[in-house]
Parts: structure tokens; C-alpha cells; sequence
């Protein structure tokens, strides 16, 4: 409803009124019952009139004239109220108040009249199932307060107001769950925003159970005032925003005074507050005294409308605790009537109140602690330690005590632990103990109602790190470990909360129903003031009764490291100064341990990171996984981008830089049940030193937060891992003005190492995942891990990113999830990763390209290199120039063939002539050989026959001499025959007698 909208037709009401009257001859006189005042609307020159306004119009005439009004800014006191017949202030009457010029709504059994709320719709289907819309999501009053939508539905209270001078707006509100979108805006009466700072616009977080103020200043006009929230996702039932006690200052007069609520009561006139009614008192509307109940059989809380009936005692109205330890060292467990106590003993049905059980022995002091026999235990003084057990006696030479706190025996709260219970709607919450220790653990207390918050706080002042890495740069204060588990019959469910430096609360992880015992721990990554607290509730929906009083939440141990206020309980080696005769302990380098042998500072071998706070000796330092090295201060290990592979006698190098910048991958969109869309958002800083980390930030409650800031990792809520997670909604899918990140999960902090195998410490990459068509070129695994345990995932998660060889990529390549498991994980804990990038290939050798020659024209051959299809390399060896040589032609070639021919057929052609001139002339020899060995003895024909080299046919006259063969001839003659040939070796010599010789 628009203020201007109301004055228009109040206007025409008016001059219908006067005319009614002009017209209404005849009638009877109106009397001061029939009509009521009301002021015109402001002239330019900031004057009005009070006209008067009939009841019912029509039914009499001889309305008062109207006068000139009062001055437009004019406004009452508080506790007064103008009242219009005479135009003057007058106070309120007892059992009413006024706030002079503002308004306030403190009573909320209703909507009051004037506020509206506002379902934004996601979705235009008309076929959607209604149950899925936001038909039904509003603010619903819960008599003291507001209580806002607790789904995913954007749900906006709206009121307006119009103001004659400038003027502020006031609230209190409960901001417990960031889960859900809380921002206050104003708009003017043409629907525009007005400028508002982002520190009054986004709502700050607030403990649970706590109530913050907020306070914006108004124009003068028409404000528009909008309380606006939204779940982040439909992830989990969100505790709701909690809204009371509205108040608006500015409004030009106040002309009636606001009667006391039910349980409330003003004794005196002039009142600009009711009071409430104290305990076992009531008080009805507009009260200006209480009523005492009957407390025999009554009792009323405070502020109580009506007295209630007091009920049978049964064993949901006492509680047992343990006794502080008495002088002689013992305890025992006593029962307790719950304060106030409302029931009734010595009723038919009654519970009585069992006896205290034995006196027991107490247990020994906490570590650091002693016992200075007055069986309380003392802190050990500053420089000292013990176990709990034995005195308080000083370190040795050559260490330092290690401070903190070892919280194992529960025989009292230790005194910087405060427990307390809180219920918005049940005061008697406010007097209670939220736990109670128990000897072996603490545990929660009974509370007043099943919704109560029943709260453990422990204060920390700050860190104080041992002296021995005190100038280290560290990422590791102090760590928090505690012991739990919880037993529920319902919805119960355990907050770990953590405020730094006094500024907003943060939940840091929650448990719901019933878990077994375990540990959780918490590192502090920051030295300064927090404040741990457990909050425990066993359901969230509202509840004045216990019945589920059973449920219950133990802790057994608590323990803080290096806290700057704590106590000693062992001690631990420390680095001693070089100085002779010096046993003062001093601080390491960076990256050095401590040698047990010589106490000395000892830097950590290469590739090798130091364990925080591990013990003395070279075993501090830990080796890094494959194809990681370690930063100069030894803190932790990282991939410089640089990887090599080598199967056989082949190497591969890989250099992964172009991959080295953050990157982000958003999966495909998701939409919860009642059509809001999302997705997920992973950031990736696949290799370089710890100052590339990639930086996921919520903005749910503090969109104040710039771009850069976000990126720097600067944001109160910001994540700075290798791999982490948000979930993002997109502006116009709520009606935000930007972009909603939220959920920011760190996934992997810690880098293990790169290889081609599928096992690193225990994590497993899943070939399955990705199918590979060649390999050729193996894909490389990246291992990171995170040892931040969550309810789901004890060891911590953890992340695997694959980089695979696509020459179809570009160098930044494509990002990936499973196919099979579209948010990452298939299990929850253990994300996968492809990356196909060109990038990912490995550097180009010479194996990578080969040589084609070309045709030879003109003397000169093309000499040219290419690479191999598919080219599975990048950068590296260039491939080398093309080449020119010279080169012989086919036509040289086949003149030297045809030469060579030519020649070759020319000495066959001589070679044939030659020999068969020459057989011929064998042929006549052996003729005339054979005549004369007929003619003269009648010898047998010869085997064979020579001529000399140079010898006539007038030689042939010669005598013939006949020898014995040799063995040598024998063999040779043999061979001859195994040719065919049948004639024996004959030697002619013309130089002897003729006499013939036989052998």
C-alpha cells in the first residue's frame, strides 16, 4: 500500500463528505461519537486543515467547520499523542504509550495492518504442482516476533510509510544461517531503489541466539521499506530470520496512543514503553497493572497474557550434576529441581526427586593443571609443566613448554568456559545451564524446551607459536580437536561455530541425528582473538515442552594448541643460541629443523617440506611427491609445470606453463525442487607457487565484496586451495541485483605430486572415467588432497585433475567433469577432472618430424620436413627449413647408361672374335698334332694339346716327349674326365731329340 495513493483517495473522501453535508437538509446533528478529525494534505507553503470526517456518511449533518491546521513537521513528545479537537499534545493514559513521531511493532500474534509479503515466483508453468511453488512461503508472526521463510523461495515484508521530515528505521533480527539471503532496501514511490551503502543493505550474521540491531536513516516522503531473504539452495532445513521490535521515527504526528500488549503494562501516564509483567504475573490488553497469579497451582512466565496450571513433576523436570571436589577428594552425582520450577511434588502421578548417588573419587587434573591441595586444580605457573598428575616442575635445558589446553576431566568448567541456553520465544531458557559436566565428558543440559540452543564457549586470546619457528612464515597458528558424538531420537543437531576478532559468527561444520564417537579438528589458520562455540539443538521446530529431554550431545575432550593463555603440559626441543655458555632457546630459519643430537638449526634437504610442530630430527622434514619441488622456506610442495616421462628409451617432456593460470569450470545447470537455478563452480590452479591459488568467495552475506577483492581472496568467507568450490545463482533467477555465490568449499589444499600412474597416497584416479581413443602419448594425473575431515569424507577430500594430450584443443584447452557424475565426485569425497589441451602434449624432439625429398629438376632436389600426423607435440625442437641441394637429372643417367651399354656390347662383340679366332687356330694345332703322332708311331690320339704362345706352323715338325703325370696332373686329369674331356696332357718340346719317351 502506497502512502500517496492513501492521501488521494482520503482527499476525495473529504470533499465527498462536504458535499454529503451541503446536501443533508433536514438531518440531525452529528455528535462528537459521529465523526473524527483528519488532517488535509500539505500546501506548497507547508500549511494543512483539519477537516472533520463522518463516521458513516450520510446519516447526519452539522459537521464542524474545518480550521487551519497545525504546522506540517509538527510532532508530540514521546508519550504524548495530538489530539485533534483541541490540536494540542496530551499524554497517554496509563496502560497505553506513544512514541511522539515514530511508530513501533512490537506484537506480532498478527500481521499488523500496513505490512504485506511478497512470494517472488520462479516459474510461469500454470501446470506446476503447487507444492512446488512459493504460494504458500511468507513471514509468519510468532507472537513476539517474525519468523521468515525457511525454503529457497525469495520472500519479500514490505511496508510503507510517508514521512514529513527526515527520519530512521530500527530492528532487531536473527541472522544464524548463511545459508539463507538476508538484505534490507528501500524504495522511493516510483519503485526506484534509493542509494543505499552495501554496509546497511546485506544483513551481518549473528550468533545463535543472539539479537542485533540495525538502524538506517529515511528521507522525507514516501519510503518504501523491504525485508527481503531467500535459501541459497534447498540443501538442508536453514534456521529462519528472526525479526521484532520495528521502529520507524519521522512521521509527522502520532493521533491515538498504542495500547500495551497482552503481558505488558504502562503504570503511569505519559508512558513511551510497557513494561513486562514480572514472573507468576499476567496482564491483558492494554494493562496498567499485573495480576498476580496463583502460585499454589499457577505459575506464569515473564511477560505471560495468562497464568497456566502447574503440572505433576515428572524426569523431564530435574537434572543430575556432578559435586565440585570436597577436601577430601571426592564427588558425587546430585539431582536438581530445574529453575524455576513449575511442577507439582505430592500429586497423584509425581515424580519425586532421587537421592544423590556415592561419593567417588574425583579425577585427576586436566594437563597442565595441578593440584594444590585445596582439591581444586591450579594452572602451572608461566615456564612450567605437568601432566595433570605430578606437581608443576620446569623444562630441561635444550626445551620450551608447549602451550595450550588439554580439557580430558570434566569435574568443573574451566574458568574460560562459559555455557548458557537460549530460546527466542522462552525467557526461562535465559537462566539455565546449556551443559553440565559429567567426570568423563560434558553434555548437554536439559533446557527448557526441545528448540533451546544450549551453548559451550570457549575464549581463546590469540596463538603463540614455539620459539623454535616463531619467525617462520606459517599457515598453521593452532589447531582445535574435539572428541564428540550425539545420540538423537529426532532431528537434533550439533553446531561448531567460530567467531574471529569479536566480528560475526561462522559455522564451521554441523552434525545432524544421531553420530558414533569421533574427532574432529580445526586448524587456525591466523593469529588472532576466536571464540569456539558448540550450540546444540534437538529440534528445530517451535516448542515450549521436553520430549525429547534423552537427546543428547557429549563432548569427552577439547585441546588447543599454541594458545597464547595456555598451560603447559609436556615440553618440546627447542634450537639453542650459538653464544658459549648460552641455554636461551632461539628461532629456526625458515625451513629448518631442529638437530636432537647438537640442537642446532638444520635446513631441510632439497624437495623436502617441514612438518608444522613436528618433533625434533631430520624425520621433520618430508620428502615431496613425484615431479614436485619444494618453495625456498620449505613450507610446502608444488609443480612448477615441468613433467618427464620415460618408457623404454623413450623420454617425454612435458612443459604445462600455458595451463598454469586459475581456471574455472561451471558444469551444466541444475534446478532444486522449486525451479530456482544453479551451478557449480570449480576454480583449478593446476601447478605453480603457493601465491597462484585459486580463491572461491561468498557474497551470500556481504555482497559488498568487489570483483577484486573476491580474486584476492580477501572476502571474510574466501577460500584459497589449488581446487574449490562454489555454487552460484544467477541474479535473475531470485530478484537479486547480483549474483549469489555461496557454499565455498575448499577441495584440495595440499599438492601430492604428478604421474602417470593411477595411485598417489592412497587416492585413485579413474581411468574409467575418461576413455582414452590413443595412447600414444599417456595421460598425466595431478594428485591434490585436503586434510580437513567433514562429517562425510574423515580422511579429508580429495582431487584428481588429468591432463590429456587433443592437438585438436587450443592451448587452454577444455575442462571437465564425468559424465557419469555431473557435480564432480561419484562419491562425495574424491573429485575428478579431465583437461584436454594441446597444451598438454609434450614437447616436439626430432622423433616428431621426418624428411620427404622432392623430384630433381634442373639439377636441383627440394629437401623438405614435416611433422608427423597427427602431430602429438608442442613447442620444443622447430621444425628445420626447407633445403635445396643439387642433384643429377634422368637425363644424365640414361646417357650413361646408353654409354655404358653401348660400350659393354662393343668388347662382347670383340671378346667373341677373339676367342673364336683364337679356338680356331687351337682347332689346326690339334689337327697337325694328331697327323703327325699317325704318321711317325702310331700313337693314340691325344687327350689334349698346347701351343706355345708365338710358335708357327713350321714348328710343328718338333718331337713329342711323353712324361709321367704328377699327382697334381693325376687330380687335374680326373677333374678333366668328370668334364667329358678324354685326352691326357702332352708337352711338346722342339729343342730335344726326337726320340719318343713312354711313361
Amino acid at each position: 500500500m502506497r502512502s500517496s495513493a492513501w492521501f488521494v483517495a482520503r482527499c476525495a473522501l473529504i470533499l465527498s463528505t462536504l458535499r454529503m453535508t451541503e446536501g443533508a437538509e433536514g438531518q440531525q446533528q452529528c455528535s462528537e461519537t459521529e465523526y473524527y478529525y483528519e488532517y488535509t494534505e500539505c500546501d506548497s507553503t507547508g500549511s494543512r486543515w483539519r477537516v472533520a470526517i463522518p463516521q458513516r456518511p450520510g446519516t447526519c449533518a452539522g459537521l464542524p467547520e474545518p480550521v487551519r491546521g497545525t504546522e506540517c513537521t509538527f510532532s508530540c513528545k514521546a508519550g504524548e499523542f495530538l489530539e485533534m479537537s483541541a490540536q494540542e499534545c496530551t499524554q497517554c493514559a496509563a496502560g497505553s504509550y506513544s512514541l511522539g513521531s515514530g511508530i513501533r511493532f512490537d506484537q506480532w500474534d498478527s500481521m499488523p495492518t500496513g505490512f504485506s509479503t511478497m512470494a517472488t515466483s520462479l516459474g510461469s508453468d500454470p501446470h506446476r504442482d503447487a507444492q512446488l511453488t512459493c504460494n504458500s512461503s511468507s513471514w509468519v508472526p510468532q507472537g513476539n516476533y517474525l519468523e521468515s521463510n525457511r525454503d529457497e523461495c525469495t520472500v519479500s515484508l514490505i511496508y510503507a510509510v510517508h514521512l514529513k521530515k527526515q527520519g530512521s528505521v530500527s530492528f532487531e533480527y536473527q541472522y544464524p544461517d548463511n545459508n539463507l539471503a538476508f538484505e534490507f532496501f528501500i524504495q522511493n514511490d516510483q519503485c526506484q531503489e534509493m542509494d543505499q551503502s552495501a554496509d546497511t543493505k546485506w544483513l551481518k550474521l549473528t550468533n545463535h541466539g543472539e539479537w542485533a540491531t540495525h538502524t538506517v536513516n529515511l528521507k522525507s516522503g514516501t519510503n518504501i521499506l523491504y525485508w527481503r531473504t531467500g535459501g541459497v539452495l534447498e540443501t538442508k532445513v536453514v534456521k529462519p530470520v528472526l525479526l521484532k521490535n520495528i521502529q520507524i521515527e519521522g512521521v509527522a504526528y502520532t493521533s491515538e496512543c498504542f495500547p500495551c500488549k497482552p503481558g505488558t503494562f504502562s503504570r503511569v501516564p505519559g508512558s513511551s514503553t510497557c513494561e513486562p509483567c514480572p514472573r507468576d504475573t499476567h496482564s491483558g490488553h492494554g494493562a496498567s497493572s499485573c495480576t498476580a497469579c496463583n502460585t499454589t497451582t499457577q505459575f506464569a512466565e515473564e511477560g505471560s497474557a495468562a497464568c497456566k496450571k502447574r503440572p505433576p513433576c515428572s524426569k523431564k523436570d530435574y537434572f543430575q550434576i556432578h559435586t565440585a571436589c570436597d577436601l577430601e577428594g571426592k564427588t558425587q552425582v546430585i539431582y536438581k529441581w530445574i529453575e524455576p520450577k513449575i511442577c507439582l511434588e505430592g500429586v497423584p502421578g509425581a515424580e519425586t526427586l532421587p537421592q544423590s548417588g556415592d561419593r567417588e573419587p574425583c579425577p585427576p587434573c586436566n594437563p597442565g593443571f595441578y593440584n594444590n591441595d585445596t582439591a581444586t586444580c591450579s594452572p602451572c605457573p608461566p615456564g612450567t609443566y605437568s601432566d595433570g598428575m605430578k606437581p608443576c616442575q620446569r623444562c630441561p635445558a635444550g626445551t620450551e613448554p608447549i602451550l595450550g589446553y588439554e580439557y580430558k576431566w570434566w569435574n568443573v568448567l574451566p574458568s574460560n568456559m562459559k555455557t548458557s541456553c537460549f530460546n527466542v520465544g522462552n525467557s526461562k531458557c535465559d537462566k539455565m545451564n546449556g551443559w553440565e559436566v559429567a567426570g568423563e565428558y560434558i553434555h548437554s543440559g536439559a533446557g527448557s524446551s526441545d528448540n533451546d540452543y544450549l551453548i559451550l564457549n570457549i575464549h581463546v586470546l590469540g596463538f603463540k607459536l614455539p620459539t623454535s619457528v616463531s619467525s617462520q612464515s606459517v599457515t598453521e597458528f593452532g589447531r582445535i580437536t574435539f572428541e564428540f558424538e550425539t545420540v538423537c531420537t529426532t532431528d537434533c543437531e550439533l553446531y561448531f561455530m567460530m567467531d574471529v576478532n569479536r566480528t560475526s559468527t561462522t559455522v564451521v561444520q554441523s552434525w545432524e541425528k544421531t553420530n558414533k564417537r569421533q574427532t574432529y579438528t580445526h586448524v587456525m589458520t591466523k593469529n588472532a582473538s576466536v571464540s569456539y562455540t558448540w550450540a546444540f539443538q534437538r529440534t528445530n521446530q517451535p516448542s515450549d515442552v521436553r520430549w525429547y529431554v534423552n537427546d543428547v550431545a557429549r563432548i569427552y575432550s577439547i585441546t588447543v594448541t599454541n594458545a597464547l593463555d595456555g598451560v603447559s603440559s609436556s615440553c618440546r626441543a627447542c634450537a639453542l643460541s650459538t653464544q658459549p655458555s648460552s641455554s636461551a632457546c632461539v628461532p629456526c630459519p625458515p625451513g629448518h629443523y631442529i638437530d636432537a643430537l647438537s640442537s642446532k638449526c638444520t635446513e631441510c634437504p632439497r624437495n623436502t617440506y617441514l612438518v608444522p610442530h613436528a618433533t625434533a630430527g631430520p624425520d621433520a622434514c618430508t620428502p615431496c611427491g613425484p615431479a614436485s619441488k619444494s618453495d625456498k622456506d620449505h613450507r610446502h610442495c608444488y609443480s612448477d609445470c615441468h613433467f618427464t616421462h620415460t618408457d623404454g628409451n623413450v623420454t617425454l617432456t612435458f612443459d604445462f606453463s600455458s595451463l598454469g593460470s586459475v581456471v574455472s569450470l561451471m558444469n551444466s545447470p541444475k534446478f532444486t525442487s522449486k525451479g530456482t537455478k544453479y551451478f557449480h563452480v570449480f576454480n583449478i590452479s593446476l601447478c605453480g607457487e603457493q601465491g597462484q591459488l585459486a580463491v572461491c568467495t561468498d557474497n551470500v552475506t556481504d555482497l559488498s565484496i568487489s570483483g577484486a577483492r573476491g580474486e584476492k581472496g580477501e572476502g571474510p568467507s574466501a577460500v584459497r586451495s589449488f581446487v574449490c568450490q562454489s555454487t552460484i545463482i544467477p541474479a535473475s533467477g531470485r530478484g537479486f541485483h547480483t549474483a549469489l555465490s555461496s557454499q565455498s568449499i575448499n577441495l584440495a589444499d595440499t599438492f601430492l605430486g604428478a604421474t602417470v600412474d593411477d595411485n598417489i597416497a592412497g587416492i585413485k584416479a579413474k581411468p574409467e572415467l575418461f576413455p582414452q581413443n590413443s595412447k600414444k602419448v599417456p595421460d598425466v594425473n595431478f594428485f591434490y588432497r585436503s586434510l580437513e575431515a567433514t562429517s562425510s569424507c574423515e580422511s579429508g577430500r580429495s582431487a584428481v585433475v588429468t591432463l590429456r594430450c587433443n592437438p585438436y584443443k587450443s592451448t587452454n584447452g577444455e575442462l571437465s567433469v564425468p559424465s557419469q557424475c555431473s557435480e564432480g565426485t561419484c562419491d562425495g569425497c574424491t573429485f575428478d577432472f579431465l583437461w584436454e589441451s594441446s597444451g598438454a602434449c609434450p614437447t616436439c624432439t626430432e622423433r616428431d618430424y621426418h624428411l620427404i625429398e622432392g623430384v630433381c629438376k634442373g639439377g636441383h632436389q627440394d629437401m623438405l620436413y614435416v611433422w608427423t600426423e597427427p602431430k602429438l607435440c608442442i613447442g620444443g625442437v622447430a621444425l628445420p627449413e626447407k633445403r635445396t641441394v643439387a642433384c643429377e637429372g634422368m637425363e644424365y643417367w640414361v646417357r650413361l647408361g646408353a654409354g655404358i651399354g653401348t660400350f659393354t656390347a662393343v668388347l662382347l662383340v670383340f671378346l667373341t672374335c677373339y676367342f673364336w679366332k683364337k679356338n680356331k687356330r687351337l682347332e689346326y694345332k690339334y689337327s697337325r698334332l694328331v697327323m703327325s703322332a699317325n704318321r711317325e708311331c702310331e700313337m693314340p690320339v691325344a687327350d689334349s694339346c698346347a701351343v706355345m704362345e708365338g710358335e708357327n706352323e713350321g714348328d710343328m715338325e718338333d718331337e713329342v716327349v711323353y712324361t709321367k703325370p704328377s699327382l697334381l696332373g693325376k687330380l687335374k686329369a680326373i677333374a678333366s674326365k668328370g668334364n667329358g674331356e678324354k685326352y691326357e696332357n702332352v708337352q711338346l718340346n722342339s729343342s730335344q731329340s726326337k726320340a719318343l719317351v713312354w711313361s
